[in-house]
């Protein structure tokens, strides 16, 4: 069974820590009996990356898609995750875990801020406009994969 786990950076104010386990819970409505989602904070909070991974084993999961909740391929979601990750996944040799990039260059993400803003789209991204790079000049930069969605590779 895949299991998704989103991972944030974790707060000191509960409400935001809480705000993703409401994108948890209805991420889980969304994907329905498709995968066990569950969540997870890096650091300041819990559950603890190590716990989320656990708790996604625990329930049922035999794949880990570890999804960084975060915008851009910064440090965290580039380096610190992906190493978090890989440590609490020492402890489930079985289990086969990916980490995805962060959520980069999306046209959903794109339709929220006008929404909102409260301004109308004028034009649709299609399939293929959304896996592009929106560099001005068209070329992939130093966001590299998240500027054009691409999925992560297995790392197990």
């Amino acid at each position: 069974m895949r299991s998704i786990l989103l991972i944030d950076h974790g707060s000191v104010r509960p409400e935001a820590n809480h705000m993703l386990a409401c994108v948890a819970n209805l991420l889980q409505h969304m994907v329905g009996d498709g995968a066990l989602v569950r969540y997870a904070h890096m650091e300041l909070a819990e559950p603890s990356i190590a716990a989320g991974f656990a708790a996604c084993v625990q329930a049922g999961a035999t794949d880990v898609v570890a999804f960084p909740y975060m915008l851009s391929p910064g440090k965290h979601s580039t380096r610190d995750i992906p190493r978090m990750v890989a440590e609490a996944a020492v402890e489930f040799p079985h289990i086969t875990f990916r980490v995805t990039e962060a959520f980069g260059v999306s046209a959903q993400l794109a339709e929220v801020v006008a929404l909102r803003a409260g301004v109308d789209l004028m034009h649709s991204a299609s399939e293929a406009d959304a896996c592009r790079c929106w560099d001005a000049d068209g070329r992939v930069g130093e966001c590299g994969a998240a500027c054009t969605g691409r999925v992560a590779e297995s790392i197990a």
